[in-house]
């Protein structure tokens, strides 16, 4: 019984999508560690940061999926998610909420005092974001903000301070993550018009949407450009930036206005390839180095 409660649960917050914000937060741990300290982090920083990241999305999911229970119902796209189906009580979500946040809280006390007085900034962002869509179209960007924490969260856990660059990282995670939900936001414009609920897509129309998306994208590889100018990395973190760039070109091929049925493709596959690539060239470019 409480196996598959927690299966259901996993199901929910689709926990393996977790790899989109990990990788990042990984690289804002290593890469502030050597930049401020000149040393690579320790394991068990590395395993903080990990347990920080995994129950800071765990709680963001379940709340969103709690707040948007009664619109996930009547969306004929979500109301087979777990709680509208009744797979899933709102005491047992709210549990696991207040675990998940305990959790992080745990995992931040470990790290350092910054970490753990940046919290409740970090939480109201993850509770701004599941109410966003019901009054600004910035909802996206909100969304970007909150998983921009996961790297600028790595960089403070293990260096306590925050610098240009880790701004730079924190924007660059932000405008990313606003240009890929704006592209899976498409899949619901119709109904978001017909309910009145805000999204790039419902106030601009899937065309532009997807103009807009391209254009955050393009801004995300200016960033990790202006990174790699900026910083001691070098050709190994330039060739991950072409590596990524031409991901998130594919992305963008396989979704067009009057064609959306390849956007799960777009959206959960080449977006964690992307964070997994950018993640694996950043550290090979610091082995190297």
């Amino acid at each position: 019984m409480v196996f598959n409660k927690v299966k259901i649960i996993l199901e929910m917050i689709k926990f393996e999508h977790s790899i989109f914000a990990l990788p990042f937060a990984f690289i804002g741990a290593v890469l502030g560690n050597i930049i401020i300290e000149g040393t690579w982090p320790t394991w068990g920083e590395i395993f903080w940061v990990t347990i920080a990241m995994v129950a800071a999305r765990s709680a963001a999911m379940s709340l969103n999926r709690l707040i948007d229970r009664v619109i996930d119902a009547k969306n004929p796209r979500t109301a087979k998610r777990a709680i509208p189906a009744g797979l899933l009580s709102v005491t047992e979500v709210l549990l696991f909420i207040i675990v998940s946040f305990l959790v992080l809280f745990v995992a931040a006390w470990q790290l350092n005092p910054l970490a753990v007085k940046l919290l409740p900034l970090a939480v109201f962002v993850l509770v701004l974001y599941s109410y966003c869509k019901r009054f600004t179209w910035l909802c996206h960007f909100i969304l970007g903000v909150a998983l921009g924490f996961g790297p600028l969260g790595g960089w403070i856990a293990t260096t306590g301070q925050v610098n240009g660059t880790a701004m730079l990282l924190f924007f660059t995670v932000m405008i990313w993550t606003a240009g890929f939900d704006i592209i899976y936001a498409c899949q619901d414009t119709e109904f978001d018009v017909k309910e009145g609920l805000y999204s790039v897509p419902s106030r601009f129309g899937i065309k532009n949407a997807l103009i807009i998306a391209r254009f955050c994208h393009l801004l995300t590889i200016l960033g990790l450009l202006l990174m790699y100018m900026t910083t001691n990395l070098s050709v190994w973190f330039l060739v991950g930036i072409i590596a990524g760039a031409a991901i998130l070109f594919y992305e963008h091929s396989q979704v067009k206005h009057n064609d959306l049925s390849k956007i799960e493709i777009a959206f959960f596959a080449m977006n964690g390839i992307f964070s997994v690539v950018i993640c694996c060239f950043t550290v090979l470019d610091l082995v190297i180095l």
